[in-house]
C-alpha cells in the first residue's frame, strides 16, 4: 500500500480516486456521532487537512478505537480515497485501520476555541500546530528560500559572519557580552549586532556579497517592532553607490513578495482571513509600484510639518526640526498618507542620527543613507555608502569617542585598494510581519526574545 501526503492527494485527487493509501500524521479535529466520526489528519505537508471517516456498522473495531484518539494524537491511517465534489474537501478517506502511534494527554493546551496571542507565545512550543502559526512559519521558510534563490540568480557569494566578535559595528553600545570573554579570547567579546564588516571585507575579493543570519541587539525596548535576536539580510556591493543600492533593494523586495505569493498562496490565504483582506491587495500594490518613490530628509521633515502645522494629522512628537529622529508614527504617515500606501526611501540623514562608517556628503551634515519605509510597518531597511577614505574615517571615530582598537583591521582594508562600498540590512522578521499582516514582530520569529524573558 503506497504511503502518500495530503499535499500529494489534494494536489491530484483523481489520480488517487478508488486508491489504497496510508499516511502518517496528527489529529487535528474530531467529530463523532453515535455511528459515525470524521478526523482532520494533518502531516505538515499541507496547510490543509485530509478528512477520514469511520462508521460503525462498516469498521467497529477502528471505530471503538477512535472514540478513545484526542487531539494532537500522532496516528498511521489505511483506508481508500474516495472524491467529493460536492462536499468543501475535494476527497475524504474512507479509514479500513489506525494505528495510535502517541496517545496525546487530554489537557492538549490547544483545544478548539479561541486563544490570545498571548497565549500563542506563552505556548510558542505549540502554536505552530495553530494553523495561523502553521501558515507563518511556512511562509518565513519560503521567504529563506527565495533569499538565496535571488542573491546566487544574480551572482553574489554568501558570506557566513561570526556571530562571535570583538566590536560593535553599530557603535551604539546595545550588545550582549559573553561571560569569561576576557580570559578565553583574551579581550571581550559580543554576540554581534550586524554581518557587515565581515562582508564589507569579502566584498573587496568578490564585488558582490551578502550575509543572512541572526543578529542580536541588547536593546531594552518592548514594543511590537523589536526584538532581541533577529535575523538580518546584508548585501555588500564594491564600486557601488546609494543609487545602485535603492535599485537593489527594490527588486529584492519584489522578488521576495513574488516568490510568497507563488509558492505559500494558500497560507496568505489563511492570513488574510485571519487579519484582514488587505494583505494580499498591500502585497500586490507592492509588486506593481513601477519605482519606489525618494525623498530627501529634510523633504520628510518639511511634509510632516505643513501636516504638523495646519492641523491635518495629531503627532505626539512634533517638533520637526533638522537632526530629529523620526518616529514610527512619522514613517507611517509619510508612506501610509503623504504617498498612499507606497514604500517609500527617505535618503541623506544628518550624520548625527547614523552610524560612524557611513560616507559623509559634501555639504558634511548629511550621510549617503537610505532607509526604506513600509506601510503599517515604517522602517523596515537601511543602508549606506560606506566611507572609503581613511581619515575621515579615524576622524568620525574619534568624534564620536569610538575606541578603535578593535576596529584596526576594518579600518586598515581602506589602505588596499578599497575604493567604494555601499550595503544595506533588511529586517527579515519584520519583513515576514509585514507579509502576514502581524502587527507584532514576536509572532514572526519561533521563539520570540526580547527583555526581560527567556522561556524557551
Amino acid at each position: 500500500m503506497k504511503s502518500v501526503t495530503v499535499k500529494q492527494l489534494l494536489q491530484t485527487p483523481r489520480k488517487f480516486n478508488n486508491k489504497q493509501i496510508k499516511l502518517s500524521g496528527w489529529v487535528k479535529n474530531k467529530r463523532a456521532s453515535a455511528n459515525i466520526i470524521f478526523l482532520a489528519i494533518s502531516d505538515g505537508s499541507s496547510i490543509n487537512t485530509l478528512q477520514a471517516v469511520v462508521k460503525q456498522e462498516d469498521n467497529p473495531q477502528v471505530f471503538s478505537l477512535l472514540q478513545t484518539v484526542n487531539l494532537a494524537s500522532a496516528v498511521m491511517v489505511w483506508g481508500e480515497i474516495i472524491l467529493t465534489p460536492k462536499a468543501k474537501q475535494p476527497l475524504e478517506l474512507k479509514l479500513k485501520q489506525v494505528s495510535l502511534l502517541a496517545q496525546a494527554e487530554s489537557d492538549y493546551p490547544l483545544q478548539k476555541k479561541e486563544h490570545s496571542q498571548e497565549f500563542f507565545r506563552s505556548n510558542a512550543h505549540l502554536r505552530v500546530r495553530a494553523k495561523t502559526y502553521f501558515a507563518v512559519m511556512k511562509i518565513r521558510s519560503v521567504l529563506s528560500h527565495a533569499i538565496f534563490e535571488y542573491f546566487f540568480k544574480n551572482d553574489f557569494i554568501l558570506v557566513q559572519s561570526p556571530i562571535l566578535t570583538s566590536n560593535d559595528c553599530e557603535g551604539a553600545g546595545e550588545t550582549f557580552v559573553i561571560k569569561d570573554s576576557e580570559t578565553f579570547f583574551n579581550k571581550t567579546t559580543f554576540l554581534t549586532v550586524s554581518g557587515q564588516f565581515g562582508a564589507e571585507a569579502f566584498a573587496q575579493a568578490f564585488k558582490k556579497v551578502f550575509t543572512f543570519g541572526p543578529t542580536f541587539r541588547a536593546e531594552k525596548s518592548h514594543t511590537n517592532r523589536h526584538l532581541s535576536e533577529f535575523w538580518m539580510i546584508e548585501p555588500e556591493i564594491a564600486f557601488a553607490n546609494l543609487k545602485d543600492l535603492m535599485q537593489l533593494i527594490q527588486n529584492l523586495i519584489k522578488f521576495l513578495i513574488k516568490k510568497v505569493m507563488e509558492n505559500a498562496s494558500d497560507e496568505l490565504n489563511v492570513l488574510a482571513k485571519q487579519f484582514s483582506n488587505d494583505i494580499i491587495s498591500n502585497l500586490k500594490t507592492i509588486i506593481s509600484t513601477k519605482k519606489f518613490p525618494i525623498i530627501e530628509y529634510s523633504k520628510a521633515l518639511a511634509i510632516l510639518k505643513e501636516s504638523s502645522d495646519t492641523k491635518k494629522t495629531n503627532f505626539e512628537l512634533n517638533d520637526f526640526s533638522f537632526g530629529i529622529d523620526l518616529k514610527t508614527e512619522h514613517e507611517r504617515f509619510l508612506c501610509e498618507q503623504y504617498f498612499q500606501n507606497q514604500p517609500l526611501f527617505v535618503i541623506n540623514y544628518p550624520k548625527e542620527l547614523k552610524a560612524f562608517y557611513m560616507k559623509t556628503n559634501t555639504d558634511n551634515k548629511t550621510v549617503a543613507a537610505v532607509d526604506l519605509l513600509l506601510p503599517k510597518i515604517g522602517e523596515i531597511c537601511g543602508g549606506s555608502e560606506r566611507e572609503s577614505d581613511l581619515n575621515q574615517l579615524k576622524n568620525r571615530c574619534q568624534s564620536l569617542n569610538i575606541d578603535t582598537k578593535s576596529l584596526n583591521w576594518y579600518l586598515d582594508m581602506r589602505k588596499w585598494g578599497y575604493f567604494a562600498s555601499a550595503g544595506f540590512g533588511l529586517g527579515f522578521d519584520r519583513l515576514l510581519a509585514y507579509i502576514c499582516g502581524l502587527e507584532n514582530i514576536r509572532d514572526a520569529i519561533p521563539f520570540p526574545r526580547v527583555h526581560g524573558t527567556i522561556n524557551f
